[in-house]
């Protein structure tokens, strides 16, 4: 596989957590898709494309040793200073539907020792995630 830009990265990861439970609901597709509609980090990219790179992941995932293939081609295409970045937008699709499985979690997990991210970051980005879905 080539190796993704930036955003097909961002991407990846949304995807692999999603994925990570074996169901990728209508909630975590929307979100996907809101996201990359919408943050600033995907500026320049054709939102119509984002449905490809979903399936071009979930292509790749089911390669031998894919999931390790995957992750570290993240860590390659995501610079150090979005890396923060890339574990709010993992949280963020984890958290959508108000359920998180033990396996979106440990995937979180993965994804924060692997992105090489600070203890304090992750907490703060996690608070800030409950905060924004919580419901009255």
């Amino acid at each position: 596989m080539k190796q993704p830009t930036t955003q097909e990265a961002l991407i990846y990861l949304m995807v692999m957590v999603s994925a990570s439970d074996r169901e990728m609901g209508d909630p975590e597709l929307s979100r996907i898709g809101f996201v990359v509609g919408n943050l600033p980090v995907f500026e320049g990219f054709q939102v119509s494309r984002t449905l490809d790179v979903a399936r071009e992941c979930q292509e790749w995932l089911q390669r031998e040793n894919g999931f390790q293939e995957i992750l570290d081609a993240i860590v390659e295409a995501v610079p150090e200073r979005l890396r923060e970045t890339a574990y709010l937008l993992a949280v963020d699709v984890a958290v959508v539907d108000l359920h998180v499985e033990p396996e979106e979690l440990r995937m979180l997990q993965i994804a924060r020792e692997k992105l090489g991210l600070e203890r304090d970051a992750v907490s703060a980005i996690q608070r800030a995630a409950k905060a924004r879905f919580r419901r009255l």
